[in-house]
C-alpha cells in the first residue's frame, strides 16, 4: 500500500526527533564563543515543528550551572496544522516549554551568563549532548549567520517564474495584477505568489512597522490594506539577506488565506492555514497544512 510522506511526518511530531548535521556551528553570547563543532545535531521536542540545535556537551567552551531560582512561567501557544493533525506548538512558545524529560541549566561564560537556555534531555539516542536555546545566542553555521532557527533538512523552498495572470483582490478592489510573478513552493505551505512592485496598488496600503525573519528568506516588512480589518499586515517583502532566495527580493505577496487569488481566470480556494481568518480555520474549507512560523 501506497504511503503519503505527509502523513509520516505528521504521525512523528508527537515524538522526540533528532537528525546530525554535517555543518559547523558556532554559538555566541556577548561576543564569547559557546561552542564551535562539527557534530551538532537537529533536535525537534515532541510537538514542535521546527528544530534548535543540540551540542556536544564536552565541547562546550562555557559552563552549565544549576539554574537560580524558579523560572519565569513560559506559555504555550498552540497551532494547528491540518484539522487532521492535533493541535502543536507554535513556534513562538519559548525554549521553556519542555515536552521531554530532561534538566535545565544556565549556560555561564566569563561575562554573560544566559539563564536556563541550556537543557539535557533524558534520552539515550542524546547522551552526551545539550540543547541550546536558539534565541539566546548568536549563531553561524560555516561562516554565514543564521535567523529565527536552523534550517529543517527536510524542509524545502523552491522559486519558479510564472506567465500566468494572478490578480490579488481584497473585498472586489484589486490589489494587484501581473504576468510576472514568482511562485513560491514551500514543504506543506500553500504556494506562495510574489509580485513586482509595479504591479501591485502599494498606492492604496500603508507601510506597517510589523517584521518577521525566516531562516529560509530573510526578514520581511509588512503592508496594510486599511480596510476590512483582514487587511492587516496583509501583505510582505523579503530583503536581500539569503542568495537562495534572490528571485523574491524585493517582490510583494499577500497572504491568499485573506484575500482572493485568481490565477489563469480561476479564483482560488483560500486555504486554511495558522495566517487564516479565525472563522476560516473553524469552517476548515481547505485542509491544507502549515508547518513554519513564517509566510
Amino acid at each position: 500500500m501506497a504511503t503519503k510522506l505527509s502523513d509520516v511526518l505528521f504521525g512523528t511530531f508527537s515524538q522526540l526527533r533528532y537528525q546530525p548535521t554535517a555543518k559547523r556551528v558556532r554559538a555566541r553570547l556577548s561576543g564569547n564563543t559557546v561552542v564551535d563543532t562539527l557534530n551538532a545535531l537537529l533536535v525537534w521536542e515532541p510537538r514542535r515543528i521546527t528544530p534548535i540545535f543540540a551540542v556536544p556537551e564536552a565541547e562546550l567552551l562555557a559552563e552549565l550551572a544549576a539554574p537560580g531560582g524558579s523560572g519565569a512561567e513560559v506559555h504555550e501557544l498552540g497551532v494547528t496544522l491540518s484539522v487532521d493533525v492535533p493541535p502543536l506548538l507554535d513556534p513562538r512558545t519559548g525554549f521553556g516549554k519542555h515536552t521531554s524529560a530532561g534538566e535545565e541549566f544556565d549556560v555561564v561564560t566569563a561575562t554573560a551568563t544566559a539563564p536556563r537556555a541550556a537543557f539535557r534531555p533524558d534520552d539515550p539516542h542524546l547522551a552526551g549532548y545539550v540543547v541550546l536555546d536558539f534565541g539566546a545566542f548568536d549563531w553561524l553555521e560555516d561562516d554565514e549567520e543564521i535567523i529565527g532557527h536552523p534550517r529543517d533538512p527536510f524542509h524545502r523552498v523552491d522559486i519558479r517564474a510564472s506567465s500566468l495572470k494572478v490578480e490579488v483582490a481584497l473585498d472586489g478592489v484589486t490589489l494587484a495584477s501581473t504576468n510576472g510573478a514568482q511562485l513560491l513552493y514551500e514543504t506543506m505551505l500553500p504556494v506562495r505568489y510574489y509580485i513586482p512592485p509595479e504591479d501591485v496598488r502599494l498606492d492604496l496600503m500603508e507601510a506597517s512597522p510589523k517584521r518577521t525573519v525566516c531562516p529560509y528568506k530573510g526578514e520581511a516588512r509588512y503592508w496594510t490594506y486599511p480596510v476590512p480589518e483582514s487587511g492587516r499586515n496583509v501583505a510582505w517583502s523579503y530583503d536581500r539577506r539569503f542568495r537562495d532566495a534572490a528571485q523574491i527580493h524585493g517582490l510583494v505577496c499577500f497572504f491568499n488565506e485573506r484575500v482572493d487569488v485568481t490565477v489563469d481566470g480561476v479564483l482560488q480556494v483560500r486555504p486554511v492555514t495558522p495566517w487564516s481568518r479565525p472563522q476560516d480555520r473553524r469552517e476548515g474549507a481547505a485542509p491544507d497544512a502549515a508547518p513554519a512560523p513564517l509566510p
